[in-house]
């Protein structure tokens, strides 16, 4: 039994290798089907995941293609169509940040107020744990995962603290890396800025509804005669009367005979007093 097991397998390395060696004659062999030169005996391979055979690659000269989920250190975007940074030194990505392995500086202006833009920027790359957390909490795309994984110094200390002169990339760099994330992302983009101009026109269109109601209003305004204060004046006293003609009337429309018996009492009280008068009068002279 353990014999044959043994055979099998030198059955199978044997095979490989004479598979390998056979390949390994024909003028472009099957690693290196669909792989970039780079002159100078540089590749870059792209291995199928359904190869067979042996395959060594003679790294340095020759490297795989990576994929393009592939993350190493973070880098920053410089957006090429509007000639900024992207980052604008909000600290969400340090402060997300596992390890703590970014530092960032917020800009000010001229007379010490901050600005949305970063002075300094910095990323220990030996303690970076290529989480891509900074990635996605980033609200402004500022922030990708970089393919450059050669790294390697004698120093950690100062060479692997990349400041942001180091870390910026040009978008379109990024595109070439992410092309599929890429897309994605200009499509959101464009469906984000449609939105907003949308709104933009909205909100101007209400804006413009207003005016030209407070310019009507306006006119309406103009066009109606002013009066000087004396007439106002008069116009008020002539109101007034009005009213109270109008009191009168209508106290004089109540009932007649409530009214009669109202000048018949007033009569009565008055003829009273009289007689009292007299009264009091001839009292007087009698004594």
């Amino acid at each position: 039994m353990f014999g044959t097991g043994l055979l099998k397998g030198l059955g199978v390395t044997l095979k490989h290798a004479l598979e390998t060696f056979e390949d390994d004659r024909e003028s472009v062999p099957d690693r290196y089907k669909g792989s970039l030169d780079l002159g100078n005996n540089r590749k870059v391979i792209q291995q199928p995941i359904d190869q067979e055979g042996l395959l060594t690659i003679q790294y340095p000269e020759e490297k795989r293609l990576l994929p393009e989920r592939f993350r190493y250190i973070p880098m920053l975007i410089w957006d090429s169509e509007k000639q900024e940074d992207r980052c604008t030194a909000c600290g969400i990505c340090a402060k997300v940040c596992p390890p703590q392995c970014i530092w960032i500086v917020r800009d000010s202006d001229e007379n010490g107020k901050p600005v949305t833009r970063c002075s300094e920027f910095y990323i220990d790359a030996a303690v970076c744990m290529s989480c891509s957390f900074c990635v996605e909490f980033c609200p402004f795309d500022a922030i990708k995962m970089n393919h450059d994984y050669e790294l390697a110094v004698y120093d950690r200390y100062p060479q692997l603290v990349y400041d942001m002169e180091e870390l910026t990339v040009p978008l379109e760099y990024y595109a070439a890396l992410w092309p599929t994330q890429y897309e994605e992302e200009q499509a959101r983009r464009k469906e984000e800025e449609e939105q907003k101009r949308k709104q933009e026109e909205e909100k101007a269109a209400r804006a413009a509804a207003k005016q030209a109601a407070a310019a009507q209003k306006a006119e309406a305004g103009a066009g109606a005669p002013k009066r000087s204060a004396a007439e106002l004046q008069a116009l008020a006293k002539e109101r007034a009367a009005q009213r109270q003609a109008q009191t009168q009337t209508a106290d004089g429309g109540g009932d007649d005979d409530a009214a009669a018996a109202k000048r018949a009492r007033m009569e009565e009280l008055k003829r009273r007093a009289q007689e009292r008068a007299r009264q009091r009068k001839s009292g007087n002279g009698s004594s």
